[in-house]
């Protein structure tokens, strides 16, 4: 199921953001999420009429995707840049694409032209997700993040709403 985060759902999201940034590349932050930083966000993102969508498989959450500004500035006003992230285990369950759904019915609403991607390059699977999804690769910037000791390399892809 895919519905609003709330505020009840913060220490889930940074107990599953946290493992993420702590065990995988599929996010160049080395930073752990609290949940006092979670809920910050969540006022945030309510506040700028940005979504926060969480997956559930049961009462637990398993994923989470979001949106907001590509850039500063006027000019940019209807393009976006998405975060998606998923627990490994509900990974091919349909999680995913539903969070994905949700976010571009929500984008497109507030007349949204393009969505962007930055994916991990040491995550292919996200990469594949994101054509899967509809995203035309655009480019790959060499060695722009850092991460467990190792420069790494950031995949931009966008979808056209």
């Amino acid at each position: 199921m895919i519905r609003a985060a709330q505020a009840a759902d913060a220490a889930a999201i940074a107990e599953l953001w946290s493992a993420l940034i702590r065990e995988t590349a599929v996010t160049f932050n080395a930073i752990e999420k609290t949940p006092s930083d979670v809920a910050t966000l969540l006022l945030e993102k309510a506040e700028e009429n940005l979504p926060f969508f969480v997956a559930l498989s049961g009462d637990e959450v398993m994923g989470f995707a979001t949106y907001g500004p590509f850039r500063s500035g006027i000019g940019y006003a209807h393009t976006m840049e998405h975060s998606i992230m998923l627990d490994a285990r509900v990974r091919g369950l349909g999680l995913g694409r539903g969070l994905m759904d949700a976010l571009e019915a929500h984008a497109r609403g507030r007349g949204v032209h393009t969505l962007w991607a930055g994916v991990s390059g040491e995550n292919p699977d996200g990469v594949r997700f994101h054509r899967h999804m509809g995203f035309t690769e655009l480019a790959t910037l060499p060695e722009v993040g850092f991460k467990f000791d190792r420069w790494m390399d950031l995949v931009l892809l966008y979808k056209r709403l």
